[in-house]
């Protein structure tokens, strides 16, 4: 790679751009960044301004020499590049409400990643995750690929599956807040704490927990069940899980077990929540209007702190030590999306895990785990299936497989209801999904 790197951002007027910049900034010694192209749609573009002139106040506080570029051109941003990260979300956070709002009808939750939710957040993304792959292989075919858009898992499975983009790593600032927050509980440093991370994006196991090479999964089991929120990391509030199966576990599960391990207490807190205070993305509007009134302000150059309440916390850290990783060969160890290739015995050698894996400038090199413990196998391989079919009706626009792939998720409960709620989410959804039309 050359000296001088160019960084193309397709989702730039997202209100966690300035996550990315902070991460730029701080790491510029060994990221010598040039240019970064902030890139969005025409219904973005108020906020891509609002953003990008802050980002350009932050990069001059900082007195550093890269050049931050706003435009609606997703071609002319990505030549050339060296990194092309995504953040985007079609149809924007009425699509995420109606994504959530939609199943609660049925009795079934309404969740950005999770069922129904997922599975038309992937039907929307991948058509166009795919188009921006056609674009690397003809502007920057040397470029990576580093996909933050949700639901990552399932997006990751798409490019490996149906582009000829190798160069992907998916990522999620869910397994770095685990990270933190264990880190928090044994009142140590971060750098301290390494855990083996296997399985799924949102379906992903802190498989054995280290504090300075000593293993203390058994002690840090032990503070979680002591807690009054059972995902202790900020992306979503969830429900204190009983002691007697957090032992017999025997590992660490990510906040969005949650939704598979206490579906009926989420689905009623959801619904609660729904009806009282709105749904997550009609909360998360109001707070991202709040977000951008401060971005606004002319004098504001740094991240506000109150950008943590959109549930974005440590996203910098992990995207840019991943770029870093990459870029400079560093060979460390982080939780990425990546292909399997046998590091988890018990999933296809070509799809897409979430998994520990060694940075190199070739790529994550997957950590061998072998065989998921049986207690997680089955789960976790019931949702592979799920991203996998539901990554074939995004290619194809199969009804019949999306109705597949929404009855063989475990959130929904017979092919009956899920062909209800296809039916009803196509026709809500159908201007951003013209491949079933």
């Amino acid at each position: 790679m050359k000296n001088g790197l160019k960084i193309a951002t397709i989702g730039g007027g997202s209100s966690y751009t300035p996550e990315l910049i902070e991460g730029l900034i701080k790491r510029y010694e060994e990221l010598p960044v040039s240019e970064i192209w902030l890139v969005d749609v025409e219904e973005g573009k108020e906020k891509l301004e609002i953003v990008g002139n802050l980002a350009k106040r932050m990069v001059k506080k900082a007195d550093l020499p890269i050049e931050v570029y706003l435009t609606l051109d997703r071609q002319k941003a990505m030549k050339d590049a060296d990194f092309v990260t995504t953040q985007f979300r079609v149809g924007l956070l009425d699509a995420r409400a109606k994504d959530e709002r939609i199943p609660l009808k049925y009795g079934i939750l309404g969740q950005e990643t999770n069922g129904p939710g997922g599975l038309f957040k992937g039907l929307r993304t991948i058509p166009v995750i795919l188009d921006i792959c056609k674009d690397m292989e003809e502007l920057c075919p040397d470029a990576w690929l580093i996909n933050f858009t949700n639901p990552a898992g399932m997006i990751t499975e798409a490019v490996l599956r149906y582009s000829n983009i190798k160069k992907v790593v998916g990522l999620c600032n869910v397994p770095i807040g685990m990270e933190m927050a264990i880190a928090k509980l044994l009142e140590v440093d971060h750098s301290r704490i390494r855990i083996d991370f296997a399985g799924l994006n949102h379906m992903v196991y802190g498989l054995e927990v280290y504090l300075d090479g000593k293993s203390v999964k058994g002690e840090v089991i032990k503070m979680i069940t002591e807690l009054d929120d059972s995902s202790f990391v900020k992306n979503i509030q969830g429900i204190a899980w009983e002691p007697e199966f957090l032992k017999a576990l025997n590992a660490i599960p990510c906040p969005y077990h949650n939704y598979y391990y206490k579906s009926q207490e989420m689905f009623e807190k959801t619904k609660k929540d729904a009806e009282t205070k709105g749904t997550r993305a009609e909360v998360v509007k109001a707070l991202e209007q709040d977000l951008f009134e401060l971005y606004k302000d002319p004098e504001l150059n740094i991240k506000p702190p109150q950008l943590e309440k959109r549930g974005g916390a440590y996203y910098s850290d992990a995207a840019i030590r991943l770029i870093s990783s990459i870029y400079n060969d560093k060979r460390d160890i982080q939780p990425v999306n990546t292909i399997n290739n046998g590091a988890i015995a018990s999933i296809p050698n070509d799809s897409a895990v979430e998994i520990s894996a060694v940075i190199t400038k070739e790529g994550p090199k997957p950590i061998a785990m072998g065989d998921l413990p049986i207690s997680v196998r089955g789960l976790v391989q019931q949702i592979k299936s799920f991203e996998r079919i539901a990554a074939e009706a995004a290619v194809t626009g199969d009804y019949h497989l999306a109705v597949l792939a929404l009855t063989i998720n475990p959130l929904v409960a017979s092919d009956t209801l899920a062909k209800a709620i296809v039916d009803e989410m196509l026709e809500a959804h159908k201007e951003y999904l013209p491949q079933f039309a």
